[in-house]
């Protein structure tokens, strides 16, 4: 059963992961590459990402909000799929990685559950006791630093 002490979201503020450290209970490291991204670089890259398709809908789609969310969507699914993260990512030094799969591709599938939970954007910001959204959790991903 789920305790209150495993679930988290945005009210709460970034979790701590308890006695075992920021991502402890995920076999990763508590800082370095490797460690889970912090809230503050998440959002960095994702302002980054989302100016970049906020261009592309302005210069081809002038400037639609649906095609905005169609051109981020198209971003993280081939970008994540494919290289493990997006621009913003790639900005900000983070990854995108298969959570307990060191050296694995995130793939199609995984990617395509994490950027449809992603544009939901609820998902996104609901996140767990070690700081994973539940589109991360969902899609069996986690975002690190490189």
């Amino acid at each position: 059963m789920v305790s209150r002490e495993d679930v988290g979201s945005w009210l709460e503020g970034t979790p701590t992961g308890g006695e075992n450290g920021r991502g402890g209970r995920l076999g990763l490291p508590s800082d370095g590459p490797g460690s889970l991204a912090t809230v503050g670089r998440r959002a960095v890259a994702l302002v980054v990402d989302w100016v970049l398709c906020l261009l592309i809908s302005y210069l081809v789609f002038d400037a639609n909000s649906m095609a905005t969310l169609g051109v981020f969507a198209v971003e993280n699914l081939l970008l994540v799929s494919t290289l493990g993260y997006t621009v913003g990512h790639r900005v900000m030094g983070l990854q995108v990685r298969v959570l307990g799969g060191e050296g694995r591709m995130v793939g199609l599938w995984r990617a395509l559950v994490r950027t449809v939970l992603l544009c939901l954007v609820v998902p996104a910001v609901v996140w767990d006791g070690d700081g994973r959204g539940m589109h991360d959790k969902a899609a069996g991903t986690v975002i690190v630093r490189a």
